[in-house]
Formats: C-alpha cells, structure tokens, sequence
C-alpha cells in the first residue's frame, strides 16, 4: 500500500448515515461572520476558520507596546491547568477553565456575567491523561458550545448560560475524555474526543448545532473486521494493522486539531498515537492507519477524502494533535492553498489543503526516530534503534511523547511569511513491557516505564535537565527554515498569537507574558503573571480600543509526569486567572500567596530488592502518569516522597485500596485502583516510594 492513500471518497461511508443538519443560524454568530469576523471580534479557537491566530488589528503595535498594562484580571476557582483560548463577540469575553467550566465576563470591564460549571466528576482524572484541562468553547448562532471531560458535549445560551441542551457524547465512561474546543460550520458542531492510551478508538463526529443529535461519525482506526468494517477507508486501514488491535481500542483519537476549510468544504483534522505504543502488547505491525495522520473528510457527509501519515508504525506516541494551519503560500513559483503542521515528531510539514499531496518537509526541532525524510513521498526512514519492541532495549527517543511541539496554538503571520512555534527539546526513555497485560483501569501502553525512570545520579540528572529546553521558534515553511528563535527555560510554554502590528505575544513556563517584534524576535514588553502560561493569547477591540486576553495557570501533563526536570522552570505553581491588557492601564496583580511546601522526611528504608523491583514496574505503570516520573512530583498533585501517607502500610492502602480521597464532599480524584492491585502490590510501591524519597534526600533534596 502507498503511504498516502487516495482515491475511494466516492466509495466511501461514514459509521452513521449522514442525516441533514439544522439550519444554519442567520443571527447570533454566523458562518459568515466566522468567516470574515467583524472588526474586533475573536469567534473561534483559531481566530478564524484557518486557524492562523493572526490579528490584523494595530492598536497595539511593535512602536507602543511598552506601554501595554493589566486592564483587569479575574481570579478562577480551578487550581488544574488552563489551556483555553478565550473568544469574543458583541463585548463579551467567553472563556471554559479547567474542569470544563465555562465563564462570560464584560470584554471590557472584567465583571462576570455569569459561570455554568457541568460538575464533572473527579474521578474522571482516572482516565484523563493529562489534567483536568479544557481548552476552548464555540459560538454559534445564540449559543456558547463546550466539551466536558466526562465527555457530554453541552449548548448554552450565550445571554445566561442556562443549558440549551446536553447529550453524553463518548462511547463509554471508562477509556474517553474530552478535552478539545468544538468547531462549527453548516449547521454543525464538529467534536472528537482523547483517550488513546486507554482503550480509545478515535474518531470525529458531527452533531446537530440545535439539538446535539449525532449527524455522522468518521472513525480513525478500524474496528473488529469480524463485525464488518463501516466503509471502504476501513477496509483500506485494516491492510495495515494485524494482531488484535480492536481489544485494546487501536487509539487514533482526535483530541485537538480540528479545521474547517470552506474553501474545499473539508475538515482538516490531525489523529492521536497508536494504542498501545508498544506494537508487541498487541501484536500490531504495520503503518497502522489513521493513526499519527492529517486526515480530511467532507463537512457535510463525513466521507473520507485523503489523508497523509506522519509517523507510521507509532510507538512513540507522537501523534498529529497539534493545530493545522491553513495558508495560501507561494511555493517554487506556483500558489498553493496548503495546510501546515508542526506535529509532536519534530517535522513540520507542507501539504496541499485539498489532496493532501505532500509538499515539503523540514526538521524544526532535534529528533533521532528516522535517519530522514524521504522528500518526493513524505516517508520517514525510521532508525532501527527507535523500534525497541523489536532490539529488546531501552531507547533514548528525541523528542519524547511530549512532542517537539503539540497543543500548544501556533500562529501564522501572512506579514513576515512566518510560523511562529512554542517548540519543545526533550528526551524520553522507551522499553517494551514484555509482561504487559491489559487491565480495567490506567494506561494501556506496554510499556516499562519503571524501568527507564530518571536515576538517583546527580550527573544523569544534570545532563537531562540541560538537555531538556524549549524555544519560541519563527519558521519558514517555504524554505523550511528557522528565521529567528527565543531560547527559554525549558519546555512547555504558552501558545503563540501574531498581530498586524509586527508582534508576536506569548507566555511562558517561567511565569512572564511577553511581546516580541515579529520580523527579528526582539523582547519588546514583558508582564509577570506570577504563574506558569500554557494557553495561547488572543485579541480583540472595542471603541477603538484593542485589548490582548490570555488565561493563565500552570499544569497540563508536563507537570503530572515530567518528574524531575518539571521544576527547570520558575513559573511551576498554578495561580489561575484571566488577565486581559490594553495601552495605557496600570493594573497591578495582587501579591502571590506564600506556597506551601512538606519537606521530604520519609521513614527508614525497610524493603527488600524484590519489593522494590515490583514496585518500580506498578509505580511506572499506574502512577507516574499523574505522579511523576521516579516518583518526583510536579505542583498540581501531591509527590508522593513528601506524603505522610507512606508513614504506615495501612495509610497508603486506605488511599490505594479503599479510595479515601474520594469519600466526603469534596473527592479528591484519587480512586481506588483495588481492582488492580493486592495489598501486598501496594506495600510493594510504598517501599520504592520510601526508597526514593531516601535517595533524593540523600542528594539535598529538601
């Protein structure tokens, strides 16, 4: 099979028979409003269907930006990550937080008009791989429309926030979350859903803008060819899968990048890893289609149209969630209409927005998973050390599962010619689990991370946390060429937006909101937030007046899983709020509180080898995806060395076992992993958490 397939859409049917939509609005917001927005206005994720985060507003511009101050701030009661991108219209700032909490404010006064809060519960975190995060709403006509964690997809009205309608989305409440902003275009809303390392099977649906109702669903990966497959594009990817792929779901969920192009009436969408990532722990060989891919399907049927695969054969969870940008571009003398992707696997791609055919392609970060890209086809030529199921050694992955660069908003200026990267340099250990076997409950990837975790080594651990950084990179697509770059701190910084006014705003994982000159990168303005930025900037304006809004707070899975290097940066504790700027404002932040802090005073070492050797593999498996790597913890949930639970066994199994933390009024988000884990499982990893905290202590860890 060729590595881009072309060719059936006419064959090809959707899962669910595509019925027609509701009309589309022709008051509120419109399609052709979000199409070419008012002036001011900010109404949708991207800032416009091409997803460019491209403001041609010059309020604010590289000549006065010094003097942009804090108009107003309002403090959240979420204390997780913020990711979303507020939107504006008809002066009012609609933004969701955390916990899919969504939030109307006077645009310009802060003054909240009102909060609907869905009240999901904690003990989704169980199967969300990477906080409590949300990252955006839509308007549409007179409704605000959200995700939720728990998966139901909820219409508000826009003047109260009242439920409009609220429909349960997601196949099942075990292996799906949803963290992604909705899109909408035709009378439809356009939604997919995370959980590929769970037991996810991707997809993207299209509901019904007035009711909610399923209008067709495309899956990414195929099903159970004994159930027959849904259509032609099914059968097709089946060719590239084999064992059981099914019985742990396949993954390839679509769980951010989604774009609606009206100028091929498609939707562009990008698609999550392979599940498992180790292709042993379910006999998976093959390119494992659609996984790690662009894929584009008719807006209003969902039938397939083309698709190009970034990383076949994924083991490294490098999937293509990241936005997609559409640009129309001068390439070798022709003008395209292209999409543009900057994917988890270090390579930023040109495509063409309509076919899918593969343009260009160019390293924009370090990577060691391919020898090279083959330039007339797209085709990595993967390094045989990268396929560690296959050597039955560990390898050291450039980037890690992390990504070069992953959700965190690009943006591009149609100015400079510039794509402007929040780009991440890190490193990942991967080692096949050769007694993997697929449980109820936690990630289903196969693989040891135990085995591979950070060491108690002061010289190991100096050498990762100097090759762990991040950089705000402004990249060529045509030459496929850094033109500027910022190093920064470390990895995980904020999202990026370009302004007509030569700018370019984002924040950062060291706590500041800065603006640069978007032609030379120069630091042209800087805010102290207080906290660690994540999400990306927008803007608007009102009486002439240009505003720039960005929710802050820190978290997100850099924080729940990074382990040690987490704390490269300045910015690691979360203080949420939304801070929106304007010229001449004085406002200043309140002081931050004192942040509290247990020192590590573990109790005596009193285990033996093979207690801790079952507690390494159980602690990898189940708990560092939220506890960190090696048992160093981030801010946003407790580290395990300094809890006075691992004091007695009968502390950590009430916690473990008998899910304390989720009894009371206020549950915590620890469930009880007792259908996974016998006592004597979870003495096993309170002894290796001892040791650790014994170790690091050792070191100067206080």
């Amino acid at each position: 099979m060729r590595f881009r397939v072309l060719g059936f859409a006419a064959l090809a049917l959707v899962t669910a028979c595509s019925k027609s939509p509701s009309q589309p609005p022709q008051s509120g917001v419109t399609d052709a409003m979000i199409a070419a927005p008012p002036q001011g206005e900010w109404l949708t994720y991207g800032g416009s269907p091409s997803e460019q985060r491209f403001s041609k507003l010059t309020g604010i511009s590289d000549e006065n930006v010094g003097q942009l101050g804090l108009a107003w701030s309002a403090d959240l009661e979420t204390a997780r990550g913020q990711e979303a991108t507020p939107l504006m219209h008809d002066g009012v700032l609609y933004v969701s937080t955390a916990w899919s909490i969504v939030k109307a404010y006077d645009a310009r006064t802060g003054a909240l008009k009102w909060s609907y809060d869905p009240k999901v519960g904690r003990d989704t975190l169980v199967r969300a791989c990477c906080d409590a995060v949300n990252r955006g709403v839509a308007l549409y006509g007179d409704k605000v429309y959200v995700g939720t964690l728990d998966g139901r997809l909820i219409a508000l009205d826009q003047k109260s926030g009242k439920v409009v309608f609220e429909k349960t989305v997601v196949p099942n409440q075990q292996d799906y979350t949803i963290t992604g902003a909705p899109r909408v275009a035709k009378g439809k809303v356009f939604l997919g859903s995370g959980g590929a390392e769970y037991k996810a099977r991707g997809y993207l649906a299209a509901y019904d803008a007035e009711t909610g109702n399923e209008l067709w669903k495309f899956h990414t990966v195929p099903g159970n060819p004994a159930d027959g497959h849904e259509n032609k594009a099914m059968e097709a990817a089946a060719k590239t899968w084999s064992g059981e792929w099914w019985k742990l779901g396949g993954g390839g969920t679509v769980w951010d990048s989604i774009t609606y192009d009206p100028a091929t009436n498609m939707v562009l969408f990008g698609t999550g890893n392979a599940e498992p990532w180790n292709p042993d722990a379910a006999g998976r060989a093959g390119d494992s289609l659609y996984t790690s891919s662009v894929v584009a399907v008719d807006a209003d049927s969902g039938e397939y149209k083309w698709h190009f695969q970034e990383t076949p054969e994924d083991r490294w969870d490098y999937d293509s969630d990241a936005q997609i940008t559409i640009a129309d571009l001068q390439i070798n003398g022709e003008q395209r209409h292209v999409a543009l992707h900057a994917p988890k696997n270090g390579y930023f791609y040109v495509l063409d927005a309509k076919t899918g055919q593969f343009l260009s392609a160019g390293a924009f970060a370090a990577q060691n998973w391919t020898t090279g890209i083959d330039q007339k086809t797209g085709r990595p030529q993967i390094n045989p050390e990268a396929q560690y199921e296959k050597t039955g050694k560990a390898f050291i992955g450039v980037p890690g599962a992390i990504g070069a660069h992953t959700w965190h908003p690009m943006s591009f200026s149609p100015q400079t010619g510039l794509v402007y990267i929040p780009a991440n340099g890190l490193a990942q250990g991967y080692l096949a689990d050769k007694n993997f076997k697929p449980s109820d409950i936690g990630y289903q990837i196969g693989i040891d991370a135990g085995s591979v975790a950070l060491p108690a080594d002061t010289a190991v651990r100096d050498a990762a946390r100097k090759s762990t950084t991040g950089t705000l990179l402004a990249w060529d697509p045509v030459k496929q060429k850094a033109a500027w770059q910022v190093p920064q701190a470390g990895p995980w910084n904020g999202g990026t937006l370009a302004t007509a006014g030569n700018l370019v705003f984002q924040g950062n994982a060291e706590g500041e909101f800065n603006a640069y000159a978007a032609d030379s990168g120069k630091k042209l303005w800087s805010f102290a937030a207080q906290t660690g930025v994540i999400a990306a900037p927008m803007t608007y304006e009102l009486d002439g007046v240009q505003y720039v809004a960005l929710l802050v707070g820190w978290g997100g899975v850099w924080d729940l899983v990074s382990g040690d290097v987490a704390s490269l940066t300045k910015g690691t504790r979360n203080i949420s709020r939304m801070l929106v700027f304007k010229i001449g404002a004085t406002g200043q932040l309140p002081p931050p509180p004192a942040l509290a802090k247990l020192p590590i005073d573990p109790p005596p070492f009193t285990g033996t080898p093979e207690q801790v050797a079952r507690g390494t593999s159980n602690y990898g498996r189940y708990c560092a995806v939220c506890h960190g790597d090696a048992a160093v913890g981030g801010t946003l949930n407790p580290d395990l060395r300094r809890s006075s639970y691992i004091n007695a066994p009968e502390g950590i199994r009430a916690v473990v076992m008998d899910g304390v933390l989720m009894q009371g009024d206020h549950p915590k988000g620890m469930v009880s992993f007792k259908s996974v884990f016998k006592p004597e499982d979870v003495e096993d990893i309170r002894q290796y958490i001892i040791k650790r905290a014994n170790e690091d202590k050792a070191l100067g860890a206080k």
